[in-house]
């Protein structure tokens, strides 16, 4: 997993509350059995004109052009700034791996779906939860200014403008935090006590040999 330091990312704009994870990645794209390459497929029905479908050529596919990730402007954006309750509905960690592989880093929202927030962390992607008003202002400053920054240290767990104008302070839990620093997932973590697991194996082993699926001669 990537480690998540400091982001100093373009921000995109999707004024919409209560984001369900079908909206995020539409169902028939859970079909794949990899954890890859479902960055293009990101808000399918909102992004594209047509019906979607896995194994589609999507560069050849008809844009939205009054959905917003589709705006010129918006291009390379890495923090999603949106409305309550996103990421809502059916649990699916297809959702953050969607939006991790776009390009999102981190998500500001008011508040956040309890799986879906959980399973961002798994993958890389802050969720960082702002008050009401605080979003109100970040979408007033996106919408009046073209090429909107805000810089994101989860160290010091602060939201600010490039410029240091603005700066809001977030919470996180401390091993989360710790988690999405050094870049370690479940499996990360699990592989820190790598040398342990395989010592045990091998006493294991040595006293019931009969669990091995070893073939003696």
């Amino acid at each position: 997993m990537q480690k998540f330091t400091i982001v100093d990312g373009l921000v995109a704009p999707l004024d919409r509350a209560n984001v369900d994870t079908d909206a995020i990645i539409p169902k028939q794209f859970l079909k794949s059995i990899q954890r890859t390459g479902f960055g293009p497929n990101l808000f399918d029905e909102w992004r594209y004109l047509d019906h979607g479908e896995p194994g589609m050529d999507n560069s050849k596919r008809p844009l939205n052009p009054d959905f917003v990730l589709n705006e010129a402007r918006y291009q390379g954006a890495s923090v999603l700034l949106t409305r309550k309750n996103f990421g809502c509905g059916s649990s699916r960690e297809h959702a953050p791996w969607a939006l991790e592989q776009y390009g999102f880093r981190a998500i500001i929202a008011p508040s956040f779906a309890d799986i879906f927030f959980n399973n961002c962390f798994k993958n890389g992607v802050l969720p960082i939860v702002l008050n009401e008003v605080q979003v109100d202002q970040l979408f007033n400053e996106v919408r009046a200014f073209p090429g909107f920054r805000l810089v994101i240290d989860l160290e010091a767990q602060t939201v600010s403008t490039v410029n240091g104008s603005q700066s809001y302070a977030f919470n996180v839990d401390p091993f989360r935090k710790y988690c999405l620093l050094n870049g370690l997932d479940d499996i990360g973590l699990t592989l820190r006590n790598e040398q342990k697991i395989r010592s045990f194996e091998e006493q294991h082993l040595a006293r019931f040999p009969w669990l091995s699926n070893t073939i003696q001669p």
